[in-house]
């Protein structure tokens, strides 16, 4: 089997690439603003039908970003708001079936297991699931909207732009965790955006340095080998 042709690149995209890793504890170190540009500006590059570029992006740091999380929170712990909050859209399938469901199972009991948090444990699954709306306490918080007007294609363009966010990051050796948790609070959160009714929540992320020392850092999920997913047709 004949190698690959070899690019000066391809190491450091690889790298970037295979690097990127939903971090779940960040440390208190502030990110610059610039750093943070730089990021969406290459980002931005992101391919989009007709070039319709349907992402529009929420920064938030400081007292914006304690704000929000102070209300996430106080209603994810009152169970009758909490109740009263509901996805807006399906980011999971209604049915699970294989090989998801165990996909699913096996990093969620990996992640509790290096937590110690057993199987049953509801009150530290609560709390664990609360830090999402912490942003897992890094300093920078990134909301993503979209228009409604926008149909399923754009959805797609948004993921390509959300993975170059994420590599983009790892180049400049920031950590990431792109979080749906945050979608059953979409009327929160568009509050105290001041979303118009015509913007949609796609989902939230994380950005910052990604702390060493937490042990649910050290978390690495498993990939299917590209045999398991790809067809190569010839004739």
């Amino acid at each position: 089997m004949s190698e690959a042709p070899s690019h000066p690149l391809a190491s450091v995209v690889d790298d970037a690439i295979t690097s990127r890793r939903s971090v779940r504890r960040f440390l208190q170190r502030p990110v610059p603003r610039e750093w943070i540009e730089q990021i969406l500006r290459v980002a931005s590059r992101a391919p989009s039908g007709s070039n319709t570029q349907p992402w529009q992006v929420h920064v938030l740091t400081g007292a914006a970003r304690e704000r929000l999380c102070r209300r996430l929170v106080d209603a994810y712990d009152d169970p009758e708001q909490a109740a009263r909050h509901t996805e807006e859209y399906a980011y999971y399938p209604r049915h699970w079936q294989s090989p998801y469901l165990e996909r699913r199972r096996k990093v969620g009991w990996d992640l509790y297991g290096l937590l110690d948090i057993a199987k049953g444990d509801k009150q530290r699954m609560h709390e664990q699931h609360r830090r999402n709306l912490l942003f897992f306490d890094a300093p920078v918080g990134l909301m993503f909207s979209i228009d409604r007007v926008m149909e399923q294609g754009s959805w797609l363009d948004y993921g390509m732009f959300l993975q170059n966010i994420m590599v983009a990051a790892r180049a400049r050796g920031l950590d990431t965790c792109p979080q749906a948790a945050f979608t059953p609070f979409h009327r929160i959160i568009s509050e105290e955006l001041g979303l118009g009714p015509q913007q949609q929540v796609v989902c939230g992320m994380a950005l910052g340095w990604g702390d060493p020392e937490a042990i649910e850092n050290s978390l690495h999920t498993e990939r299917a080998e590209v045999e398991a997913f790809t067809r190569f047709l010839d004739r």
